[in-house]
C-alpha cells in the first residue's frame, strides 16, 4: 500500500502537468478557431501558437517525470541542444520569409487578385501567406514565390484602376508617319482603350518602330485584350492599305508589283462574351475567388467597426431596444458573411 501511495505521489505532478497542458492547448485550439475565422493567415499563425504551445507543453511534462536532478538537468540540456540546432539550422530562410511577408504586408503595394511580375514571373496573385506569395500564371499555373524572393527584386504591380497597354509594330519608311499614327490610334479605340497614343521607338536601317498605347481601365481583360489589340492593329493598317512586311524580305524577294495585303473577307458577327465566360476567368479563377475572398474581408471589418460603434452609441442611447436591434442586425450579417468566407476558402484549399 505504502509502494502504490508513493508511486501515485511521484507521478502526481506529471498527471497534473498533462491535465494543465491539454487543457491549455484545447483552450487556445477553441479560441483560436473563433477568432481567425475571416483574419488573413488564420491558419498560418494558428498552426505557430499551437505548435509552440505543444512544444512548450512536451517539455514540461518531460521535465515533472518522477526522476533524479541530475538526469533532469542532462534531459534539459539536451533539449536544449536540439533546439539551438534547429533554429540555428532553419532560422535564416525561415525568419527571412517570414521578415518579408511583414514587410509586404506593410508596404501593401499588392493584394490577391492583382497583377503582379517579378523577374520572369507574370500573373495574378492567389494567395498572400507569411512566408510565400502563391501567384496563378496565364496557363492556369500555380507557381509558389518565397516571400523573400519577392522583396529580393523588383515587382511590378498592374494597378486595378487601369494599365496602359502596348502594340508595337515595324513598318517601312515609304510610309507617312501620320497615316501610320491615325491607323494605330483607331486600332486601339477598337479595342477598347481609350486616350491612344503613338511612339516611335526606333529609326532602324530598314524599318521604323512604332508603339501605339491605350489605357486599359478593366485590368482583368488584360490578356484578351492584348491579342484584340493586335488584330486591331492588323486590321487598321491592311484596311488603310499599308503593308505590314520586312523591307528586308522584299529586297531578297522578287515580287515584282505583288503587295501583301490580305482580302478582306466578309465580317461575321462576333458571339458576345460575357464577362463570367471570359478566358481571364478561366484562367485566373482561383485568383479572382482569392480577390472575393478579400473584398467579403474588408466588408467584414466594416462590420465590425459599425458594430463597434453600435455598442458605444447604446451605452447613452435613450431607446436602447432600436439600438440593440441594429447591432442584432449587423452582427447577423457578420455571422453570414463569416460563413460565406469559411465556405470560399474551403473551395479555395481544394482548387
Amino acid at each position: 500500500m505504502d509502494t502504490l501511495l508513493d508511486l501515485i505521489s511521484s507521478w502526481s505532478p506529471t498527471f497534473f502537468t498533462i491535465l494543465i497542458f491539454l487543457g491549455i492547448f484545447y483552450l487556445a485550439k477553441l479560441l483560436l478557431d473563433r477568432q481567425a475565422r475571416g483574419q488573413s493567415d488564420a491558419s498560418l499563425i494558428r498552426s505557430i501558437t499551437l505548435f509552440l504551445i505543444a512544444l512548450i507543453g512536451i517539455v514540461a511534462v518531460i521535465m515533472a517525470l518522477p526522476m533524479s536532478d541530475s538526469l533532469r538537468g542532462q534531459i534539459s540540456g539536451l533539449i536544449g541542444i536540439v533546439v539551438s540546432a534547429v533554429l540555428a539550422l532553419s532560422s535564416a530562410t525561415f525568419m527571412g520569409n517570414a521578415l518579408a511577408g511583414i514587410m509586404i504586408r506593410m508596404i501593401g503595394n499588392f493584394k490577391p487578385g492583382d497583377f503582379i511580375e517579378v523577374s520572369e514571373q507574370f500573373g495574378r496573385v492567389s494567395e498572400r501567406g507569411l512566408f510565400h506569395t502563391e501567384i496563378q500564371t496565364q496557363n492556369r499555373d500555380l507557381i509558389t514565390l518565397p516571400n523573400l524572393f519577392l522583396v529580393s527584386n523588383p515587382v511590378k504591380v498592374t494597378r486595378s484602376s487601369g494599365t496602359f497597354l502596348c502594340g508595337t509594330v515595324s513598318l517601312g519608311y515609304d510610309v507617312n508617319r501620320s497615316k501610320i499614327s491615325a491607323a494605330l490610334k483607331e486600332a486601339a479605340l477598337k479595342a477598347g482603350l481609350t486616350d491612344p497614343m503613338v511612339r516611335i521607338t526606333e529609326l532602324g536601317d530598314f524599318s521604323v518602330v512604332y508603339k501605339v498605347f491605350g489605357l486599359l481601365k478593366d485590368v482583368k481583360t488584360i490578356l484578351s485584350t492584348e491579342s484584340k489589340l493586335n488584330a486591331m492593329i492588323l486590321d487598321e493598317l491592311h484596311g488603310a492599305d499599308i503593308e505590314i512586311v520586312s523591307p528586308n524580305f522584299m529586297n531578297q524577294r522578287q515580287v515584282g508589283d505583288a503587295i501583301f495585303i490580305p482580302k478582306k473577307e466578309r465580317i461575321v458577327t462576333p458571339v458576345v462574351i460575357k464577362e463570367a465566360d471570359s478566358p481571364e476567368s478561366i484562367i485566373f479563377d482561383k485568383a479572382e475567388e482569392a480577390e472575393s475572398i478579400e473584398k467579403r474581408k474588408e466588408r467584414l471589418a466594416d462590420i465590425d467597426q459599425k458594430i463597434k460603434d453600435l455598442q458605444t452609441e447604446l451605452a447613452d442611447a435613450e431607446d436602447k431596444a432600436t439600438v440593440q436591434g441594429k447591432i442584432d442586425r449587423w452582427t447577423e450579417m457578420r455571422q453570414k458573411l463569416l460563413d460565406k468566407i469559411d465556405s470560399q476558402l474551403n473551395e479555395l484549399g481544394d482548387k
